[in-house]
């Protein structure tokens, strides 16, 4: 605000060059200690050379800023005024001495302010390049003291720090409002689904805070077998009252909640578990899940994310989706742990990944009932399952025993055999409570079916590769896709990263394109990963400057990429040995690269950013976007700027960091509007592009 008013003030002044007082304020403004916090807040208080000069002339006496009335007699003149004229001579030339003096000091003072001081060793060649950049620094302080005038008209400028929400909201998740739904008549399981009734973000207008006793969680690996109870809404009486099943997935010792390596899904421990899936597919343990073309997995129902925090040291990606809780959210224990997890369900709607996302989908007692809607869910397991790839299913449905043959438990398995097979699923093996099928790669299947009851092959209309908010199908979709390729002939990990030129070809990807994105963001990381640490805050209260080194890798545990395109960043993290997973979201307002990223071996989602991600809050350490503030000023119809910070506030972890890159007038926009989030925010300049700038943030641990 202030520095917005700074601004105005010496427009005004420029403007009106009879007020001498606001001209000679204005220039007292230049000479103060310029403010740490913010390059914008210092260039605020730069005043033009040429405007000074005519301040200390006028305070000379060597020229009138207000020209004099003319005589109605010009012939007639004072003697004292002749007499005056006499002394002008003299008087004159030490007013000139005087002024030359001042101009040579202030142009001294201008040049040293913005780095024209070249050195010795410097070329005509170089001096002239230097000077360029120096003048070029002149004009984008001036064009951002105007920026701050443009802002200021946005009316956003005097807003103050938005306030922090109730404690009854520490887990808030917009569109998921079981009353509601249960009120509007959502039932069989529709009243957990995700309903945001048309409505954008902005009926939360406040911070949702972090509960009384949050900690910063702890660091990888050590963070993914513990983590504060305080900081998830499973209390202790809930952990002590769920039964056993619960006591033996998880132990509360004194604050925190210590996740065994055994899990009760499982008898005999999850690495076990694994070694059996392999055995059972072929392989001799789960190390050849990658030689066998299995990276990405879909673990549906994941529990508390056991099955696939053992995958991860395995170097496979497993994403957890699960239905909204009241209590004790699996999802948001497996968040909480740093593991890819997000609130999904098809009870009534599609997923929102493409078809053939996935290498292989999981479900452990998952509790979904296959059977029901007429082999609707499994139809869309089918959907999102590549070719060739594997369904893993674990229940006590399928080792029946004794009189359980003949009852209803019976009729569902059959019902789930025979149907299976009319989706050309090639039942490998079984074992005890579980069962391995594997899609198949050869689409001339769907044709040579002869059982009756068939569901059909979806034609390419209803087959759509933005399935966001689409209802369940009743056909097998993903057959006419050009992406139909079996995992078994796909590059193995990490070879996957790189697209081949089959792959270009089938997304309509240019290969200049895209290997030119893939060294913009090599380079580019090199820098990003340099400002994400408190140093750069240098006030920070928890940070003193000296003492704290760069982030270790796994300081950030996860990434969300909030417009990820190709997956860019992604392919950079991975590639610069960071230990970290990232969220690649692509927003409905743009293209669909989404089948882009998970071809490449990454996981990712459709998203609308005019709503709430189905996250709990507090679940990401990182948040970047580039170019997603000027994408959606496009396409937001419902919500604004402000909106989208709200949300990403409460997805954010405390003391995690935001980096936006984007136009200038947007950043300046956006630094406005985080300071009503209360993050610390720089904005920095980029080399190799004056068009745009780096929103640097970090979001405080605010305690109250």
């Amino acid at each position: 605000m202030a520095r917005a008013h700074q601004a105005l003030c010496r427009v005004r002044s420029a403007e009106s060059s009879s007020r001498s007082y606001e001209e000679e304020a204005a220039c007292s403004a230049f000479d103060r200690k310029s403010d740490d916090r913010s390059r914008a807040q210092a260039s605020a208080r730069f005043i033009s050379l040429p405007h000074c000069l005519r301040l200390w002339m006028k305070q000379l006496n060597l020229i009138d800023l207000v020209p004099p009335k003319s005589s109605e007699s010009s012939g007639a003149k004072d003697l004292g005024d002749m007499g005056g004229s006499r002394k002008g001579p003299a008087l004159s030339l030490l007013k000139c001495i005087v002024l030359c003096s001042v101009s040579l000091l202030l142009l001294v003072a201008a040049l040293g302010s913005t780095s024209w001081t070249l050195p010795p060793s410097y070329s005509s060649s170089s001096s002239s390049s230097s000077i360029y950049r120096g003048y070029r620094r002149l004009r984008e302080r001036v064009m951002a003291d105007f920026s701050d005038i443009g802002v200021l008209s946005l009316g956003i400028t005097h807003a103050k720090e938005l306030s922090l929400c109730g404690r009854d909201v520490e887990d808030f998740i917009p569109c998921y409002n079981v009353t509601q739904n249960l009120i509007l008549g959502y039932s069989n399981g529709e009243e957990y689904d995700r309903h945001c009734y048309g409505a954008s973000r902005s009926s939360q207008s406040c911070l949702v805070r972090p509960p009384k006793d949050y900690k910063i969680p702890l660091r990888w690996p050590t963070g993914r077998d513990v983590i504060w109870s305080g900081n998830v809404k499973i209390t202790k009486e809930q952990l002590l009252s769920s039964g056993s099943l619960t006591k033996r997935l998880m132990l509360l010792e004194d604050n925190q909640i210590s996740f065994r390596s055994e899990d009760a899904l499982v008898v005999d421990g999850v690495e076990d578990y694994s070694h059996q899936i392999a055995e059972m597919i072929g392989l001799r343990n789960e190390s050849e899940f990658i030689q066998a073309g299995v990276h990405t997995v879909l673990d549906i129902g994941c529990g508390f994310g056991s099955f696939g925090a053992h995958l991860f040291s395995k170097q496979l990606l497993t994403i957890c989706i699960a239905s909204y809780e009241i209590y004790g959210s699996q999802v948001q224990l497996a968040l909480e742990r740093g593991l890819p997890a997000m609130l999904g369900s098809f009870v009534s709607k599609q997923l929102p990944y493409p078809s053939l996302s996935f290498d292989m989908i999981h479900c452990a007692r998952c509790g979904i009932e296959w059977e029901q809607k007429d082999g609707a869910f499994l139809i869309e397991a089918d959907r999102v399952l590549k070719p060739g790839g594997y369904f893993v299913w674990t229940s006590p449905l399928t080792n029946l025993h004794g009189p359980m043959l003949k009852t209803e438990s019976q009729r569902k398995w059959e019902f789930i055999l025979g149907f299976t097979e009319k989706l050309c699923w090639i039942l490998l093996s079984q074992q005890e409570e579980t069962v391995v099928w594997q899609k198949t790669s050869n689409r001339d299947c769907y044709t040579s079916r002869k059982l009756g009851g068939l569901p059909p092959v979806c034609s390419k209309g209803q087959d759509a590769e933005s399935p966001y908010y689409q209802p369940l199908l009743s056909c097998i979709g993903g057959t006419l896709s050009r992406r139909w390729v079996p995992i078994q002939n796909q590059s193995s990990w990490p070879n996957r990263m790189t697209p081949s030129s089959n792959l270009f070809a089938i997304h309509g990807i240019q290969p200049e394109e895209f290997y030119q994105d893939s060294q913009t963001w090599t380079s580019g990381l090199k820098n990003y990963w340099s400002l994400l640490t408190p140093l750069i805050f240098s006030d920070h209260p928890k940070r003193p400057g000296e003492e704290d080194p760069l982030p270790p890798f796994n300081m950030i545990r996860n990434v969300m990429d909030m417009n990820a395109r190709y997956g860019g960043l992604n392919a950079a993290l991975l590639n610069a040995g960071k230990s970290v997973w990232v969220m690649n979201v692509i927003p409905t307002s743009g293209s669909n690269t989404l089948p882009v990223i998970l071809d490449r071996g990454f996981v990712g989602v459709l998203h609308d950013w005019c709503e709430a991600f189905p996250t709990y809050p507090r679940t990401y350490d990182m948040l970047h976007a580039e170019g997603l503030l000027s994408q959606e000023q496009y396409h937001q119809y419902k919500c604004g700027m402000s909106d989208l910070f709200v949300e990403m506030d409460r997805i954010l972890r405390p003391e995690g960091w935001v980096v936006l890159r984007d136009e200038v007038q947007k950043i300046e926009e956006a630094r406005t509007i985080a300071a009503q989030m209360r993050w610390d925010a720089r904005i920095v300049e980029l080399e190799d592009d004056n068009e745009q700038r780096l929103l640097v943030c970090q979001k405080p641990f605010v305690r109250k």
